[in-house]
């Protein structure tokens, strides 16, 4: 046995030294594998093999060897040494390897030799439904007052089972009663807690003890189950009056009764008990001082005898009524919520008043508040009211009422008390949405970018909720010229409206369009606003140079001078016309090249090329202009044109002149014709286009006496330019200019329409802005 002991020794050493050798300096740890078995299972018991969960060659294990070398229960396993099967070694009680836990896990750490490993196995120990649920205590004792409301909740004990999980207690069973009802809850440890709930009011008088049965059954199969026994002690109050034998009694006393005689046994009993069922009789507060002087009442007994001498003539007994209670006002409401469009005579409410005096002490009258819309009709039953309301009601100016009645006795001095009814009015689609202004105006810069938002329009409503959700849609499918409606989108919520088109002023100038503001009520109501549009102009479009062209083009590009003119001589005049109005059309002449520049000067508004000195024997004969035109927007726009100018003899100049104006002449006559087809068109199309703008003035300033766009002729306007009308919105003045064409001219006739934007800023210079005119002539001063 010792030698036995030595080698066991030698072979824990050993298997120690392997396990650091291989912590120490690297083994080959496999992974873990799990098995699961039941408490209780017999010794002997085949856990699993984990020679073949582990993959381990089966043709090798001959030469290896297993063994368990850890674990705080691995006396409960055994592994065969031989072919790695894992066994229950022990009796297993999960309730004692596991203290009870939820999870009972036991981690063995197996080593096989040959070559060294370790291998992790983890065993699982399921419970079995071997316990039965149980209470701390057999029996439960509770005392309840019996005026105890009802829905009162009691805390019962908490019946606890070894067993986990499913074989663990499940529910609770309350034994069939009239009074009590079971209810379950969770506590934060996880357990089950039963409640006694009172459902039906106690009466000690009835029942004094009322004894239960609680059973708690697991989840096992076969479940199990425990029992708890509850008494219950009702607990007396003081719930019930004393009653004597007869409401009333009558006795019949002679006159001139000796002293001291009995005159009654009044016997009254108490249902309570204790102090609570002692009764004592004293005499009604209401009770005369003179019949407490004749007759005497035993408090204990209730006995009473004659005190005083008893005279009937002197001694009629009666009861006086004083007005010692406050009338009762009670109040049936059918509905604290009346609609807005409730007809007159619609009841809200039932009233009933009583007093509990009688006579003219018990009499009631009732009236209301003053300034209210509603009133009181009596009924036909005594005391007995209707609230009805006697006025079309609106919740726009008053939501909600508090209604104050008075109810008052008639006697004297009288009493009064008070009751306030709460009654809300309820909202109907009454009102419809409404714009803050109507017309809207809305100016559009031109080339706006698509899809853009633009504008926005709002509307209000009175109602409230959904009879006051306003959405908004534009009128479409108008079959007029000018219907742009389908140009733009409207967010229907938001109102936001988007352009899905992009405007250039030259075409169109100003547009109209509705919008429709609809409420989500039923039925729904709706309204229209109408939003001008103004179209501005901007400066998108290049000078362009009537005459003189290049040189290399045409003939008529160079011109002829005799070498005698003076200083000061018209060369030439160099015409030029931008379709952009305003400050945006206002063009300026410069000289960007010159051959001399002391022969030649170029006026900056009219375009006109002069001479500033006489020519001389040295001057060449031929000198080269190049003119720059540009307008005068924030971002100018060029063009250029070159004058040759060719110096000639007198009579040579005049030879060229009248071959040119022959020339002229000739083309003129056939231009002629068809300018003057052209402009008469033009002139009907411009006085129909006036008649237009006026009638639409006229419906507007009917509309709106503040309306923005009223549009004038200007008649301080001169020039030869362009023609302009004139409109102000608000602080803002503009001015629509288009062409005034002049016979010769190429300019397609309403093709350099636009509008002039004039700020409130003033020049530095002076309050004027000069107009420049399509053939260079200055067209004036607009003043501002």
């Amino acid at each position: 046995m010792e030698a036995r002991g030595q080698r066991r020794g030698w072979e824990r050493w050993w298997i120690f030294l392997c396990f650091f050798l291989l912590v120490c300096f690297g083994q080959q740890v496999s992974g873990q594998i799990r098995y699961s078995v039941p408490e209780e299972v017999k010794v002997g018991s085949v856990v699993g093999n984990c020679a073949n969960d582990l993959g381990l060659d089966v043709n090798t294990l001959a030469d290896r060897r297993f063994r368990i070398v850890s674990g705080s229960n691995d006396a409960l396993f055994q592994v065969n040494q031989n072919n790695g099967i894992l066994y229950v070694d022990k009796h297993i009680d999960r309730d004692e390897v596991c203290d009870g836990n939820s999870a009972c896990l036991i981690n063995l750490k197996i080593v096989v030799e040959k070559p060294l490993e370790v291998h992790y196995v983890e065993v699982e120990i399921t419970d079995v439904n071997d316990h039965s649920p149980s209470f701390h205590d057999k029996d439960f004792y509770l005392e309840i007052w019996e005026n105890t409301v009802t829905g009162t909740r009691f805390e019962l004990q908490t019946a606890r089972d070894l067993d986990v999980g499913v074989n663990s207690v499940r529910h609770y069973q309350l034994s069939k009663n009239a009074h009590f009802d079971l209810e379950i809850k969770d506590s934060v440890y996880g357990d089950k807690t039963p409640f006694l709930i009172l459902q039906k009011p106690l009466d000690r008088e009835i029942t004094e003890i009322h004894r239960l049965l609680l059973t708690e059954v697991d989840g096992g199969n076969p479940p199990k189950s425990g029992t708890l026994n509850i008494t219950v002690f009702v607990l007396d109050v003081n719930d019930n009056r004393p009653i004597c034998n007869s409401d009333t009694l009558t006795i019949t006393l002679r006159e001139n009764a000796i002293i001291d005689t009995v005159v009654i046994f009044i016997n009254a009993s108490d249902a309570d008990s204790g102090l609570n069922g002692e009764v004592e009789y004293t005499y009604s507060r209401h009770m005369k001082p003179k019949i407490r002087e004749i007759f005497q009442l035993d408090r204990t007994t209730g006995e009473i005898r004659v005190r005083g001498l008893i005279d009937f003539e002197e001694n009629e007994i009666y009861i006086e009524d004083v007005n010692d209670n406050k009338p009762e006002i009670q109040v049936t409401s059918l509905s604290n919520v009346v609609s807005e469009d409730a007809k007159i005579g619609t009841v809200i409410s039932l009233i009933s008043v009583s007093d509990k005096d009688s006579g003219i002490n018990g009499k009631v009258v009732c009236c209301l508040s003053d300034s209210v819309p509603f009133e009181l009709k009596p009924s036909v039953q005594d005391n007995m009211y209707s609230l009805v309301t006697k006025e079309r009601l609106d919740r726009e100016l008053v939501s909600e009422y508090n209604i104050k009645i008075t109810a008052t006795d008639l006697g004297n001095p009288s009493l009064a008390v008070y009751k306030t009814i709460f009654v809300q009015v309820s909202d109907v689609n009454d009102n419809i949405p409404e714009f803050s202004s109507n017309p809207l105006e809305l100016y559009l810069t031109e080339n706006n970018p698509l899809g853009a938002s633009i504008f926005s329009v709002s509307a209000s409503d009175r109602d409230i909720n959904e009879n006051a959700a306003i959405t908004y849609h534009i009128i479409r499918g108008g079959r007029t010229q000018n219907d742009m409606a389908s140009a733009m989108n409207i967010n229907s919520e938001t109102g936001v409206i988007h352009m899905l088109k992009s405007f250039d002023f030259e075409t169109v100038k100003t547009f109209q369009f509705h919008v429709v503001a609809t409420d989500s009520g039923t039925p729904s109501l709706s309204s229209n606003v109408t939003v001008n549009v103004f179209i501005l102009d901007q400066n998108d479009n290049v000078p362009v140079i009537l005459y003189p062209v290049s040189a290399n083009v045409l003939a008529e590009g160079v011109e002829e001078i005799p070498c005698n003119v003076n200083a000061g001589h018209l060369v030439t005049k160099v015409r030029a016309y931008d379709a952009d109005i305003g400050y945006n059309g206002w063009l300026l002449f410069s000289l960007q090249e010159v051959s001399d520049h002391s022969l030649f000067g170029l006026d900056r508004y009219t375009g006109q090329i002069r001479t500033l000195r006489s020519f001389t024997e040295t001057d060449e004969a031929q000198h080269k202009l190049l003119i720059l035109v540009k307008d005068n927007g924030n971002v100018s726009l060029l063009a250029t044109a070159t004058v040759i100018v060719k110096v000639v003899e007198p009579k040579e100049a005049f030879a060229a002149s009248d071959v040119k104006n022959a020339v002229k002449d000739e083309e003129e006559n056939n231009v002629t014709f068809y300018l003057i087809i052209t402009l008469g068109s033009v002139s009907v199309l411009f006085v129909i286009s006036i008649i237009v703008i006026i009638v639409l003035i006229v419906m507007q300033c009917s509309k709106s006496t503040d309306y923005s766009s009223k549009y004038l002729q200007d008649t301080n306007y001169d020039g030869t330019l362009c023609h302009s009308i004139q409109y102000r919105s608000g602080d803002k003045q503009y001015m629509l200019v288009g062409p005034r064409m002049s016979i010769g001219s190429t300019i397609v006739p309403g093709s350099n329409g636009n509008t002039l934007v004039i700020p409130d800023r003033r020049r530095r210079d002076s309050g004027e802005v000069r107009i420049a005119s399509a053939d260079g002539d200055t067209a004036g001063l607009l003043c501002v």
